[in-house]
């Protein structure tokens, strides 16, 4: 299955808004699509929750607020709480998605690699000379 867009209703839901401002929340979700594909393209399937994640960052906080008080009522938002940008987790959430990253393993053996040793060996299985004493004749 294929990357669908969210509707501004999905980011409504996630966002927890009775009502949503169905223009604004299209042109933040396009957006952030868009950001989304300069990490990944195309998007993979599951990049749906990375797309509202951001879109939502940008309609809840869109002047980038970081400290409001309205009468006896203060807030204090993180610093970049606002604006469309994706986080270091939405960039390695969509490489996962996408497969990209993780671990690895490289096998540097040739193909043709022989498992037979390649130093002379005796009928004992011993090469050469050893002193006395330790065992060998």
């Amino acid at each position: 299955m294929a990357f669908v867009p969210p509707t501004a209703e999905e980011l409504g839901l996630v966002l927890g808004l009775d009502e949503i401002h169905g223009d604004r929340a299209d042109l933040l979700i396009t957006t952030a699509t868009s950001l989304c594909q300069t990490v990944v393209k195309p998007l993979p399937e599951g990049a749906e929750a990375v797309v509202l994640s951001v879109a939502g960052r940008a309609y809840v906080n869109p002047q980038q607020v970081s400290y409001e008080t309205i009468g006896p009522m203060s807030v204090q938002r993180p610093s970049g709480s606002g604006g469309l940008y994706l986080t270091k987790a939405d960039k390695s959430a969509l490489k996962s998605l996408a497969g990209r990253g993780g671990a690895f393993t490289v096998d540097p053996t040739p193909g043709t690699a022989d498992p037979s040793p390649t130093w002379p060996v005796d009928d004992a299985g011993i090469y050469g000379e050893y002193e006395p004493g330790w065992g060998y004749p």
